[in-house]
């Protein structure tokens, strides 16, 4: 271990004298919480209304609170790793993939992330700056994870999976927290502090990172190091049967850039310099419950981000959104929910010599009306219906249709059934972006792009035992209109098309035994089989077909949860992804331990371990840039007033 990381673990074991004495005891959510108890909890992110857990037509997995806590995870990505139903792998320290049955891409683009309905994925690229988004992981509630199309309720680019962080209410966050975490691949600090007003809850936070640099296979040194600062709020508060929330973040970072980024002009190696980013967003919400059972809510969101990559390109991106859902009372068999919603983005590029976005300015518009109704045919079967018709200003109208059958034939099992049809609608990058910045060119944009468009049949058990609960899911799914590059007319150039085709067919799984009052055990695994292919008469120029094997044809995941004393738990976390094979990444196992003790109320000492077993690995990328991802070590306090 390195002299500095041993230095930081130092520091943080001396900051135990001045934890205070009389701080609130954590929360043991093991002990507290049985299987049954866990099927009861409520959700949102399938039907866009609170439901039961168990009740939910749907391939969904809850990561809670107190899962990220004892994984020893630091931030919202690593914490996506306990879901079985996604595969998160790692690019270069800044950067990782996150992916739900399939098409893993450094894009990201067909999984919708949302963090308390806040949509976040960038008008630029249709996915996520997952360095961008972050939040300390004390705040979080729960993850809801759906595998599977979202569209009808969420919209387009919810195409393979929902991403829904969910934060803890101000009321749930009031005394005050310290935690810190050093070791031998970075320092995290974070804070929080609560308070009251009126009828109402206040909190505010501030958290920051540092994260060192990695390294490839051949021992070469990659410029990935990067740190972040943020800060933020949440208000809630209630008047009679309206509630009121209102919550912001601010962030700054900036962060190396490996390559392949590095530019090389007449055999002069060009530095590229450091990346910045940074951005806030702000969040009002409204939501009145009516006395009959139906409610109206009305969230509105103001986004700013600029970021900075030199020497390629800078983006200055406003995104304002509205959306409102009204749900109505039961009418007879049937729960009807109706909803709309307008995003807008202003989006300025500065372009340079190397690429450039046409035009640099541009107004973009998303509106949509959406209904969903939840039929009850039987005390037992209940049918879901829902479209919704989103329209940009790319391609017009795009319909989002979803119909969904459940059957419970006990109270302890759910079988369901789906059919969707989504999309994922163009962005800047597949329009309006040009290689080099003038003529001649070897890329001019995709003036005819259209949307990709994905059919998608779902089936699904899930059953709840007192002690045992488990859920399978199968799926097949027919894509269109995928990307490809084609020639221009002239043939001296490539524009970006829709000229293949794809079909995934796969199987999730995962289950939870408490295996005694103290102990629980968890597994999951995923199996996946892709096939690409071009539509007759298209010949691509940009590697389209080397998306198949970019995915794992499987994984494992198994998690031990033990209470060893009332006072001191051990985590131990196992996983194995299977190879892939474009570009040749080898199958990699691995093993997370965390051992955490509570010497006192309100103060919890943890010491653990990432990647413990098998060698070092890499998991994304060609292998000449490709971070190997190596063995970690940590210390970790979280002290409550």
């Amino acid at each position: 271990m390195q002299r500095s990381a041993l230095l930081r673990i130092a520091m943080v074991l001396a900051s135990l004298e001045a934890a205070s004495a009389s701080a609130t005891t954590v929360q043991d959510s093991l002990a507290a919480l049985s299987l049954e108890e866990l099927s009861n909890v409520r959700i949102i992110s399938v039907s866009r209304r609170e439901e039961r857990l168990a009740d939910a037509p749907a391939a969904i997995f809850i990561i809670t609170s107190d899962d990220m806590r004892r994984s020893g995870a630091t931030r919202l990505i690593e914490a996506l790793r306990l879901a079985p139903n996604l595969q998160v792998a790692t690019a270069n320290a800044s950067g990782q993939v996150a992916s739900a049955r399939g098409h893993a891409n450094s894009d990201g683009n067909k999984l919708l992330v949302l963090i308390d309905g806040r949509s976040v994925y960038s008008p630029l690229f249709s996915g996520v700056f997952w360095n961008a988004n972050d939040l300390p992981l004390d705040l979080v509630e729960r993850i809801e994870v759906i595998s599977g199309p979202g569209g009808t309720l969420w919209g387009t680019n919810a195409v393979n999976g929902v991403i829904n962080i969910i934060t803890k209410t101000a009321a749930d966050t009031q005394d005050t927290v310290l935690a810190a975490t050093a070791g031998n691949l970075g320092t995290f600090g974070s804070a929080h502090i609560g308070g009251r007003m009126g009828q109402g809850a206040w909190r505010a936070y501030v958290s920051g990172f540092q994260i060192d640099h990695t390294n490839t296979a051949a021992g070469t040194v990659i410029d990935d190091a990067w740190h972040k600062r943020q800060a933020g709020f949440r208000a809630d508060w209630e008047s009679g049967s309206d509630q009121f929330t209102l919550q912001g973040d601010i962030y700054r970072a900036r962060k190396g850039q490996p390559a392949p980024g590095t530019i090389s002009i007449s055999g002069v190696k060009l530095d590229l310099g450091n990346e910045t980013f940074n951005g806030a967003n702000l969040v009002g919400r409204w939501t009145r419950q009516f006395g009959d059972g139906s409610n109206v809510s009305v969230q509105a969101t103001y986004d700013h981000s600029q970021r900075t990559v030199p020497p390629t390109f800078a983006e200055n991106l406003d995104i304002w959104d509205l959306q409102a859902q009204y749900t109505l009372a039961p009418i007879g068999r049937h729960e009807l929910a109706v909803g709309a919603e307008h995003r807008s983005a202003k989006d300025r590029l500065t372009n340079s010599i190397y690429i450039a976005f046409l035009p640099d300015d541009e107004r973009l518009r998303w509106s949509s009306l959406y209904a969903q109704d939840a039929i009850t045919l039987t005390d037992k079967l209940k049918l879901t219906l829902g479209v919704r018709a989103e329209r940009n200003i790319y391609t017009g109208n795009e319909y989002l249709p979803n119909a969904r059958l459940a059957w419970n034939p006990t109270s302890d099992q759910l079988l369901w059934a789906a059919a969707s049809r989504t999309v994922r609608a163009p962005s800047r990058l597949d329009r309006d972006v040009f290689i080099p910045a003038k003529p001649p060119r070897i890329l001019e944009g995709g003036p005819n792009f259209e949307s990709e468009v994905a059919r998608v049949f779902e089936l699904g058990y899930r059953r709840s035992l007192e002690r045992f609960s488990y859920s399978v899911n199968v799926y097949r799914a027919f894509y269109d209109k995928l990307h490809t590059g084609e020639l221009t007319p002239s043939r001296r150039s490539i524009f970006f098309t829709n000229g293949m085709m794809a079909a995934t067919s796969g199987v999730e799984a995962w289950a939870s035994w408490q295996v005694s009052r103290d102990w629980r055990l968890s597994a999951g695994a995923t199996g996946l089989k892709q096939k690409f292919w071009l539509k007759p008469g298209v010949r691509d120029f940009v590697a389209s077909l080397d998306k198949e094997g970019r995915d794992p044809r499987n994984t494992f995941l198994l998690r031990s949860s033990l209470q060893i004393r009332e006072n001191c738990d051990l985590d131990v976390t196992l996983r194995h992804v299977g190879k892939l094979f474009n570009p040749d990444v080898p199958a990699y196992h691995t093993a997370d331990m965390r051992l955490a003790w509570r010497p006192k109320p309100g103060l919890e000492v943890a010491v653990g371990g990432t990647n413990l077993a098998g060698p070092a690995h890499g998991e994304f990328t060609e292998v000449a840039t490709r971070t190997l991802v190596e063995r970690g070590y940590y210390v970790n306090v979280i002290s409550r007033f």
